[in-house]
Formats: C-alpha cells, sequence, structure tokens
C-alpha cells in the first residue's frame, strides 16, 4: 500500500529533539539519514523530511524537494514497514537533503531505496 498518512510523520519538538541527539546518521547521497529505533513498538515508522534554508533561499525549492522526498519514501517504504512489524521495532527518521542542487525523481527515488535498504540491514546485525 503507497501512502504516507499523518500517523508515520514525525511531530513534536521533543521527538525531534531526542531523535537529532540520540539517533545514529548515515548518508544516501544526496540525503543524510538520522534514525533511532524504539523496540517493543508496532507502530509504523516516524518520518521527518527536510529541506534547508541555508542551500536553498526560495521556498519554492524546498517545497519540491520535500515533495520529491516524501514522494519517493511513499513508493519505497513498503519494505521498511514489513520489517519493523515482523520484528516489532519502529523507527524514528530524518531524512535531510544535503547536496547543493536539484537532483531528479530518479536520484532522489534511488537514494530513498538505498536508505531504506541501508536502515534494514543496519538493524539486521
Amino acid at each position: 500500500m503507497n501512502t504516507f498518512p499523518k500517523s508515520e510523520k514525525l511531530c513534536g519538538q521533543l521527538r525531534i529533539a531526542a531523535l537529532y541527539k540520540e539517533g545514529k546518521r548515515f548518508t544516501a547521497f544526496p540525503m543524510r539519514v538520522t534514525f533511532r529505533q524504539l523496540p517493543d513498538s508496532d507502530e509504523a515508522p516516524k518520518v521527518l523530511i527536510w529541506a534547508p534554508k541555508s542551500l536553498f533561499k526560495h521556498a519554492v525549492d524546498r517545497n519540491r524537494l520535500r515533495r520529491l522526498m516524501r514522494e519517493a519514501y511513499r513508493l519505497n517504504a513498503e519494505p521498511l514497514r514489513t520489517y519493523c512489524s515482523e520484528n516489532h521495532y519502529s523507527f524514528q527518521l530524518a531524512f535531510n537533503y544535503m547536496d547543493k542542487e536539484l537532483r531528479s525523481q530518479e536520484q532522489i527515488s534511488k537514494a530513498m531505496q538505498k536508505a531504506i535498504k541501508r536502515l534494514t540491514e543496519l538493524n539486521n546485525k
């Protein structure tokens, strides 16, 4: 099911601050992924999508990047959801765009697939 409902969006200053403080990071260029694993939880993964104002001064560009990243997550999130439900884990995730230029939908989608694959591999160890 390719959806991105409100229940999967990471909200709240305390949760976001805890994610960045306690979370681990890796890069799936052009994105930096920050994640925090929550054991013994049957919730869906909570996701934050972020494009920095310091790199993209125009809101139009930031909105486009966030839209492309949300779409890439929506289309590729099913393996992560399945992994979480089978292993009774939940994740808090932040996808931060870090390249200085706009990328195409295909490039962002490939990076998202790589990031999701790496997340499941990191936790299988």
